[in-house]
Formats: C-alpha cells, sequence, structure tokens
C-alpha cells in the first residue's frame, strides 16, 4: 500500500483506531454477503475486526501493510481462526482464491493514483473465485465529507484504555486538482501533555472513475449501495459501494 503513514504504522497511533472507527451496519452487511461463503480476503484489515468476525467456520486472510495495526489484530480473541498477512495490496498474490473479498474502511481512497487503483482492482480479480463476490467503499466527494475535518468542527474528547483523557481534532485541505484530501489528525494526552500527529492523503474519486477502473480490471457490479443501511447510490449519497463479481468472458 502508499507510503509510510503514522496513522497506521505508529505503534500509539494505531492504538486509536478501533477507538474511533467502530463497527455498524457496514459489519452487518458484510457478514450478510458472507453468509454462504467457504473462504473471506479482508484487504486493508487494519486491526482485524471485522476479519475475525467472519472467521467462524471458513477460511479468512486479513492483508494490511502496517505492522503496528497487524500487531492489534493478532492479540484480539479469535485471531488465531485468521491468516494476517502484512504485504501491498496493490502486489500481493496469494495463490488461492476466494468466495468474498472486502475492502472497507475507505482502505480503497489510500490509493492515490488511478495505477495504484488499477493495481489493487487486478488483485481483487486475481483472487475472486469464479462466482465470488467482492465489496469496498469509497466517500462520495459530492458530499464534500473533507470540510467537516476542521478543528472547530471535528474536536473529540477521547478515553484511551491505555494513555486516559485525551482531546483529538483533526485538519484537512482538498486539492481540485487532484481529488487528494490532506488531513491531520492530533491527539493531546491530558496526562502528559503529549500530543500525537500524523498527516495522511486519500484520494476521492467519483462513480463514473470507479465504474470505469472496475470495468478495465475485469470486475462488474451488480448492485450500487449509496450507503451500509441498504439505501441504493444515489448522486447526494455519503458512500460509493460497488458489490459485484468477475465480468463474464
Amino acid at each position: 500500500m502508499p507510503a509510510f503513514d503514522r496513522l497506521f504504522d505508529d505503534v500509539d497511533l494505531a492504538g486509536f483506531y478501533d477507538l474511533e472507527n467502530g463497527w455498524g451496519a457496514d459489519l452487518d452487511t458484510c457478514r450478510a454477503l458472507a453468509a454462504d461463503a467457504g473462504s473471506v480476503l479482508d484487504l486493508g484489515c487494519g486491526t482485524g475486526e471485522l476479519a475475525v468476525s467472519l472467521a467462524g467456520g471458513r477460511r479468512v486472510a486479513g492483508v494490511d501493510p502496517a505492522a503496528a495495526m497487524l500487531d492489534i489484530a493478532r492479540a484480539k480473541p479469535g485471531a488465531a481462526a485468521v491468516c494476517f498477512i502484512e504485504g501491498d495490496a496493490r502486489a500481493i498474490r496469494l495463490g488461492e482464491t476466494f468466495d468474498l473479498i472486502v475492502m472497507t474502511g475507505h482502505a480503497f481512497q489510500v490509493f492515490l493514483t488511478e495505477a495504484d487503483q488499477r493495481a489493487v482492482l487486478a488483485t481483487i480479480a486475481a483472487h475472486l473465485s469464479p462466482s465470488g463476490r467482492f465489496v469496498f467503499d469509497s466517500r462520495n466527494p459530492a458530499v464534500r465529507e473533507w470540510e467537516e475535518w476542521v478543528p472547530q468542527a471535528s474536536e473529540r474528547d477521547l478515553v484511551h484504555d491505555r494513555l486516559g483523557p485525551v482531546t483529538a481534532w483533526n485538519d484537512a485541505a482538498h486539492d481540485p486538482a487532484t481529488g487528494i484530501v490532506t488531513y491531520e489528525t492530533h491527539y493531546l494526552v491530558t496526562a502528559d501533555g503529549r500530543q500525537l500527529s500524523a498527516t495522511s492523503q486519500i484520494l476521492f474519486s467519483d462513480r463514473d472513475r470507479i465504474e470505469a477502473l472496475l470495468a478495465e480490471s475485469g470486475l462488474t457490479v451488480q448492485r450500487w449501495a449509496g450507503d451500509w443501511q441498504g439505501g441504493d447510490w444515489h448522486p447526494g449519497a455519503p458512500e460509493i459501494i460497488p458489490i459485484g463479481g468477475l465480468a463474464a468472458n
């Protein structure tokens, strides 16, 4: 995956991921899609919450480039049932196929060029069984969610299990020429005044661009969802969520 990002690669910062990113309807949807799947590949599995939840009675592999995130994943109850692999989703080839491939948490957006997007979609196509399905999410650029990622709107109070009370906030800048948003994440630890910070980048692609890249990659979309609650996609939907499989030869 893209270059080192302290938000995921730094041990202290990675420890905030589960605290900040609770699962809900996205987990429920992936569980429903996995109901008849004998195997699941979770690309960009992060701290492994989804992969572990899907592991009962089926083969599950989780791939992520961040060792700090995988350390958290491997320490979770039930993690032994998942094959966690440190690797780059653009290039990894496992030599096996899966009935379901998931890429959640907007992991698709960390790929900042069309070449990188094509590469990760090629990875999906290479690992998908003939009748398998894939699903991933990407924020809809028309909603301009990055405008909420500013200090005055994003400040929040957290309680970390090891660091105690923490004040967190973000800041962000959007480049309209590229669609790339550069955002900062800050955590101020109340107990000792230490500040942990990271700068990250993500790409906002519109549905037409994603659809064209999927077609180029030999993938077809059976349904476009606009949120994880089951709503259909529309121009003002918060998410772009393609659900599909391999295109017919």
